[in-house]
Formats: C-alpha cells, structure tokens, sequence
C-alpha cells in the first residue's frame, strides 16, 4: 500500500542560479580542452555529456500550484510526494512527475432506478463532495481514481437505498427511517458508506446528499393516490377526534351550569347532529326545531 512520503527539494530559483552559474564553467573546460590540444573525438564527447546533463537540468523543475500534489517516480519506483505550493528544483533530473488536483470537487450521480425495502421501484441520485488526500494511494491504489468515485459512489447509494422505505406509510414503518423523511440521517450514513469504500484510494468524502428521490413512472400515479388516501385518513382522524372533544366539552358544561336538563336520547341526538356539522366538509344548514328538544 502506497502513502505520501514528502519529497525533499530545493529551491526551484536556487536551482536556476545553480545551472547558469555552470554553463561558464562547462564552456571554460571546453575552452580549456581544445587549448591543450585533446583529441577531437574525446572534445566532442565531453562537450556532448556535458550539454546533455545541461539541458537535462530543465527537466529538474517543478512547480506546485495552491491545493495540488505531484507524485515522483524514477524508472517506476515512487520516490516520494511534492505538495507544497511553489517552484521546486530536483538534484536528480530523471525523476518522472505524476501532478494531481488536491482541491474540492462534486461528483452527481446518474438517476438509478433501484427497489426499496418494501419492493417499490424509486428513482434516486445524489451528490458526493470529495477530495484526494493522498496523492500516493490516488494514482497507484486504483487505475483511475475518478472513475472510482463515480462507481463506488453509485454501488453506496444503491446499496442504501435497498435498507429503507421511500416513505412511511404502513404501520410497521412507523418509527422507522424513510428515504423522504429522514434526509440528515440518510445523508450522514451515506457518506460514511462511500467514504468507507473511496478511503483506500487516498479520497475524503466531505458530504454526500441524496439530489433526486421519486417513484418510479409505473406506479407513482397509484403511490400518489395511496398518499393521498393516507394523507386524508389522517385529516379525517384529527377532525373526529377534535369533534369528540368539543361534543364533549358541550355535554359537560351544560351539566355543570344546569341549562338544561337531557335525557339519554336527547343527548345521543345533540350528539349525533354536533358530530355531522363538526365534521362534514361542506356547510352545513340548521333547522329549527319548533316542538320539544
């Protein structure tokens, strides 16, 4: 398993200073040869070495931009990390350079149609707020470490779609964790799953948030109308138990103030024509009574 392992260097200005103050020197030597009378064969590979280690000396430069890293290889074998911003010489100019982005990035999911826990065909996707961390385990754990997000991150999500309802319906889901309803907990175990799963390329996941969430087309018109059923049982189950309380509290304080005085029928009929007006959608129309109450 590879880690970023800090790469020392010099100063890429240092290094520039280094290479000019030597070029005198190598025209001075070469000089200096054909004065003595070498042979020319021999000046002429000395003066081709020497030119060659010159101009290779431009390869020893390295510059690192703000919130990026670059990974140094010589003849394969990985020597070390450079990620501190600025211009950067190498003593050794054969050294191979690998530059990667350190900065933050946003990856969104395609629309993945998966089941949920009860079986119901939904349509999901979501957004994943990453960042390399290791330059190291980016270009050398995995072969290509943004594809790797992209996969792994879907696998995450259909994995965790598959554990929750999309809504919470039935009676047994009551108390439980629905998709729709529970965003923050959904979207904390979702990035400690694919987080899970990109860690071994050197990636943080910094948020993972679910961006679409919807029923399939086959069955939302029917999923529609069983929340909507849903939605008006539980509206009629507040209207009728606000009408008791009211019927109730009316039977109590004509009681206690002795206004009138019901018989068991009466009371059963004051009751029954409270509860329709209390709970009827429409207006209702009062009829006096003009004979006995």
């Amino acid at each position: 398993m590879f880690k970023d392992v800090p790469l020392i260097t010099l100063n890429g200005f240092l290094g520039l200073a280094i290479q000019w103050l030597v070029l005198p020197f190598i025209l001075i030597c070469m000089f200096v040869t054909y004065a003595l009378g070498a042979l020319i064969i021999i000046g002429i590979i000395v003066q081709l070495i020497i030119s060659i280690i010159w101009f290779l000396m431009f390869n020893s430069y390295l510059i690192v931009s703000p919130n990026e890293g670059a990974a140094i290889q010589f003849f394969g074998k990985y020597k070390g990390t450079v990620d501190k911003q600025g211009f950067h010489f190498f003593i050794n100019p054969l050294y191979a350079k690998h530059k990667i982005s350190l900065r933050i990035r946003n990856f969104e999911s395609a629309k993945l149609k998966v089941n949920d826990v009860n079986a119901n065909p939904i349509e999901i996707a979501a957004v994943v707020v990453w960042k390399v961390v290791d330059t190291a385990e980016a270009l050398f754990e995995v072969d290509n470490y943004q594809n790797y997000v992209q996969i792994q991150s879907e696998a995450a999500l259909r994995a965790m779609a598959t554990k929750y309802p999309y809504d919470i319906i039935e009676d047994k889901d009551i108390g439980g964790i629905a998709l729709s309803s529970h965003q923050e907990v959904i979207a904390h175990e979702l990035q400690i799953s694919v987080e899970a799963r990109l860690k071994r390329a050197g990636i943080q996941v910094l948020e993972a948030r679910i961006s679409h969430l919807a029923y399939s087309q086959e069955i939302a018109q029917a999923m529609l109308r069983r929340q909507q059923a849903s939605a008006v049982v539980a509206a009629r189950s507040e209207i009728v138990k606000g009408a008791v309380g009211m019927v109730e509290m009316a039977l109590e304080q004509l009681s206690e103030k002795n206004i009138i005085v019901l018989t068991e029928e009466k009371k059963a009929t004051m009751v029954s024509n409270l509860l329709v007006v209390l709970c009827s959608e429409t207006d209702t129309t009062p009829v006096v009574n003009t004979g006995s109450i």
